[in-house]
């Protein structure tokens, strides 16, 4: 019986080979993909900014901080770069539960950007840093799914996008600062 269930396993599994690679980013490629931030901003990795993305869920909140000081201090206010966090919900909420959540995610942010205005107050940059972050909620996971639709959808990921939204970079862990610049410059 077992030999006969792993025959089945092993056919299916190659006869079905694409699920397993379906959704693959791949570096190089062009995904113009849009979405909108919790302020309303419509973003796009084809907009015209170079923009390092963080897909998240709320336990790597302090990997998403670690990219986000990691980022080359030429990017910082600079309207030609941009970071966008991309946070994953793995729970179901309600209406009013997304409402809260929302609401403690635009705290958080706010508090960000108090750590970010005395960043740019140190490099005399005159713009207000709030307008510089852009957090994205994704309750349902379909936003997620237009970067991944395989497991790593709901992972860790940080995804480089040239201003044209050609995927120039991607890591499934925090890149460390010199990786960052080295694609950025």
């Amino acid at each position: 019986m077992r030999a006969l269930q792993f025959f089945f396993f092993a056919a299916l599994v190659g006869f079905h080979p694409c699920p397993l690679l379906r959704g693959a980013l791949s570096n190089g490629a062009t995904y113009p993909i849009s979405f909108i931030d919790i302020d309303g901003h419509k973003l796009s990795t084809a907009d015209g900014s170079v923009t390092v993305l963080v897909l998240a869920t709320i336990p790597d909140r302090e990997k998403v901080r670690v990219v986000g000081d990691s980022v080359p201090d030429y990017c910082l206010g600079n309207p030609n770069y941009r970071m966008i966090t991309i946070i994953r919900f793995t729970n179901k909420h309600t209406v009013i539960g997304r409402k809260i959540a929302t609401a403690l995610v635009k705290r958080r942010a706010n508090d960000s950007a108090k750590r970010l205005q005395s960043k740019y107050d140190a490099k005399k940059i005159s713009r207000d840093a709030r307008s510089d972050i852009f957090i994205v909620t994704d309750f349902d996971g379909t936003v997620s799914s237009q970067f991944d639709n395989s497991a790593q959808a709901t992972s860790f990921r940080v995804l480089v996008f040239a201003r044209d939204g050609k995927l120039l970079a991607q890591w499934t862990d925090v890149p460390s600062a010199k990786q960052l610049a080295g694609v950025l410059k």
